[in-house]
């Protein structure tokens, strides 16, 4: 299973749903990023991805998106073949 981050911050309701459907799928290890405390990890999630809203989550090099975006990959059937690194 490929390497996964997430842009967070602690108490966003939409990071807790994303974490828990990586769950679902067998991610351990999940890369937690958090953006409250450091205004640095958030100008450097701005950088990475052009966006302001957490959760951003990077499955391997790629960017999802937020949880709809993550929760439409799998609705579409394409979570599993992400996460394998396929």
């Amino acid at each position: 299973m490929v390497k996964v981050v997430m842009y967070c911050t602690s108490t966003c309701p939409f990071c807790i749903r994303a974490e828990r459907l990586l769950e679902t799928k067998g991610v351990t290890g999940l890369e937690k990023i958090y953006v409250d405390p450091e205004q640095s990890r958030r100008d450097e999630m701005i950088e990475k991805t052009g966006r302001r809203t957490v959760p951003q989550i990077f499955i391997g090099e790629t960017h999802v998106g937020g949880y709809d975006d993550l929760a439409e990959l799998e609705r579409k059937g394409d979570l599993d073949r992400l996460l394998a690194g396929s």
